[in-house]
């Protein structure tokens, strides 16, 4: 199986063999809500379906486990829409982001210049014109093949007895709570913080439904259990599947897609569930305001801190902050931040906003004093620039920059000569903006202020170096003029 090619699309296509693809590499809820995506446009248009997924185990992938395609999938489903592993993207258009109506594709199929589409974005339906009868998702993804183990997974979550009306609340975890994503600050919509958990419960009671709690942090989902009753996926058959995580997801999912409604952050995994059970998927604001979610938390925090993981309680923290950070004052956003820090202290990015929080207030001294702290302190364990504070200020995800609403504060502190926030803000012109001359013209500056500086003089070699470029001989070119510079 794992030497299956995608075809090779040679000779024009008819419309009837124009392929809708999905060619994603991320974890299994993404690929999931992409294929049923795919495969109801395809079908509604009456083109070919395929998708590409992995046939060896994914030994190296920070975020995601994804069972091999075999596991996943009925050999029937695998021989009929498997693409392989990969497919050649330069064949293929892509879908989503600007609208397109089925004349678009026909007239690229009658042109024979592409095998077919892309269809990798969540949202592609959204762009999609036309006045028939609109792709069916969830049809598309209940009709997919699944193996013999997930469809058993499937069917013993439709066979659970319910106790009565039911909404599912999932707790997100993993890499955002745990992992290297709680640093970048960009996703934490995508998680319904634990703290909160309790509050949603009870309204959920008082609504006339039981809360079915799913979540990766096992301790987590039992505390809140054994506080409100909400049930478990545990108390359905879930530990079942223990050490299947593939079978687990697919129960879990079929569990959530029974409730009547589920409460989630912007989780993919819940989004899937969502469309297999036809039913809403629904953030925090539809039972609470920001303001208030963030009242509740830090009110739960404060009664019972030592009940939850210290970065669950950070995250916490962290959630109120971002979803009060254009409304507080500089002062309330540091203590939110220094109550986080404390909690997560090897997590750089709550350093940069509490300087940040000071720069706001004018106080450059006081920011520039923690950026030099930070500076200093990772200098010591890493020589080269970036420093990981620098890569935290110019992270992009997407079209999302984790410090983007604090540069102008940045520059301010810089134009008043303060050294640190200078160095921050060349790194910023030069990796952001673009603008590398005055880049260069500010890490001068810089070593002129203070020309003893090791880090300083670092930053202003690297400046010089120019943005490193993605590929091809300019690459070449960027790593041999580092290599020459090897302080760096």
């Amino acid at each position: 199986m794992s030497g299956k090619k995608a075809m090779s699309g040679s000779g024009p296509l008819d419309d009837k063999s124009m392929l809708i693809v999905v060619n994603r590499e991320d974890g299994l809820g993404g690929r999931l809500l992409a294929m049923a995506n795919a495969k109801s446009l395809a079908d509604r248009l009456g083109y070919r379906f395929g998708f590409t997924w992995n046939s060896r185990d994914i030994v190296d992938q920070e975020s995601h486990t994804v069972d091999v395609v075999g596991k996943i999938f009925s050999a029937d489903f695998i021989e009929k829409h498997w693409q392989g592993e990969t497919i050649k993207a330069a064949d293929f258009g892509v879908l989503g982001g600007t609208a397109f109506a089925p004349s678009d594709l026909e007239a690229v199929a009658r042109r024979g210049k592409l095998r077919g589409w892309i269809c990798d974005d969540f949202d592609v339906l959204d762009f999609f014109r036309d006045e028939g009868v609109p792709p069916a998702r969830s049809e598309a993804l209940r009709a997919f093949g699944f193996a013999p183990a997930v469809r058993q997974a499937l069917d013993a979550a439709g066979k659970c007895r319910f106790p009565g009306p039911m909404a599912a609340l999932h707790l997100r975890s993993g890499d955002i709570v745990y992992g290297h994503h709680r640093r970048r600050l960009v996703f934490a919509d995508k998680v319904i913080p634990s703290t909160l958990a309790k509050a949603i419960v009870s309204e959920l009671s008082s609504k006339g439904l039981t809360t079915l709690l799913v979540g990766q942090d096992r301790a987590t989902v039992d505390y809140i259990s054994a506080q409100t009753g909400a049930l478990r996926t545990d108390d359905f058959g879930a530990a079942d599947f223990k050490g299947e995580e593939a079978l687990s997801a697919f129960f879990e999912m079929a569990l959530m897609a029974r409730c009547q409604q589920i409460h989630a952050g912007n989780s993919i995994y819940a989004a899937v569930a969502s469309v297999m059970g036809e039913v809403p998927c629904v953030g925090t604001g539809a039972l609470f305001s920001k303001p208030r979610a963030a009242e509740i938390i830090v009110e739960e925090l404060q009664a019972h801190r030592a009940d939850y993981h210290p970065l669950e309680a950070a995250f916490g923290y962290q959630w109120s902050f971002l979803s009060l950070e254009d409304e507080i004052s500089p002062a309330r956003a540091r203590a939110l931040l220094e109550k986080a820090q404390a909690l997560d202290p090897e997590n750089d990015a709550y350093d940069l906003k509490m300087a940040a929080a000071h720069f706001r207030e004018g106080n450059y001294p006081a920011g520039d004093a923690i950026l030099k702290s930070l500076m200093t302190s990772q200098s010591r364990v890493r020589t080269k620039i970036p420093l990981p504070m620098m890569d935290i200020l110019v992270d992009r995800v997407g079209d999302q920059l984790t410090m983007v609403r604090d540069f102008e504060v940045f520059f301010a502190a810089a134009r008043a000569g303060h050294p640190y926030a200078m160095a921050c803000s060349a790194y910023i012109l030069l990796e952001v903006l673009g603008d590398r001359k005055a880049a260069v013209e500010m890490a001068g500056r810089l070593v002129t202020m203070e020309p003893a500086n090791r880090i300083f003089r670092r930053i202003k070699r690297r400046v010089r170096l120019g943005k490193k470029p993605k590929s091809g001989l300019a690459r070449i070119k960027w790593r041999l003029g580092r290599l020459m510079t090897s302080w760096l």
